[in-house]
């Protein structure tokens, strides 16, 4: 979604952040994420399998931000609970067991994907998005991975209580480092 044609952004008050079928949604999702993450073409046909696959594990459930007036896609999140046998845990305990941190790895709910359209950033449904998904977890704690940079992600997180758990994590295919980060729920407010 870009701005109105008067220039002005869009009113995130016409958002309405709830349960959404990411499987029936995914291609309208990766749009998203291609936006907000700057995808290719390549990596969002690569990452349309790995979301619907992860959609078939126990516990996995997504959250959209969708505009009230057209029911477009503004932003989403999805996850579910942590697994050590997952693809992700296994390229993440290594680097959380030197830092003395693998434990996280066990009990805590995973956020697998948070974006949000460009247009929207900023004002605030990440937020809604994020704890809203966790504050229905069953789990006492929450764990994520993102590009470790200082980042708008990353400050959001930070004052959502999430800390650095291991950083300079290497994924197979991924230019740049990420940092672990984990943080107790219910999420601050």
């Amino acid at each position: 979604m870009t701005p109105s044609a008067s220039g002005a952004a869009p009113d995130a008050q016409d958002i309405a952040v709830g349960p959404i079928d990411l499987t029936a949604r995914v291609d309208e999702a990766l749009a998203v994420q291609a936006q907000a993450f700057g995808l290719t073409p390549e990596e969002i046909a690569v990452r349309r399998h790995i979301v619907l696959r992860h959609l078939t594990h126990p516990g996995a459930r997504a959250l959209g931000a969708v505009h009230t007036a057209t029911g477009a896609l503004a932003g989403f999140v999805y996850g579910m609970p942590n697994d050590r046998s997952q693809w992700w845990s296994t390229v993440v305990e290594p680097y959380l067991r030197r830092a003395g941190h693998d434990a996280w790895l066990d009990g805590s709910f995973t956020i697998t994907e948070l974006h949000v359209l460009p247009a929207y950033q900023g004002r605030g449904i990440g937020t809604r998005l994020i704890t809203g998904i966790t504050d229905t977890a069953a789990e006492p704690r929450s764990i994520l991975s993102a590009i470790d940079i200082e980042s708008p992600a990353r400050r959001l997180y930070r004052r959502l209580g999430y800390r650095d758990l291991a950083r300079r994590v290497h994924f197979p295919s991924a230019a740049s480092p990420y940092a672990v980060m984990g943080a107790d729920l219910p999420l601050r407010r």
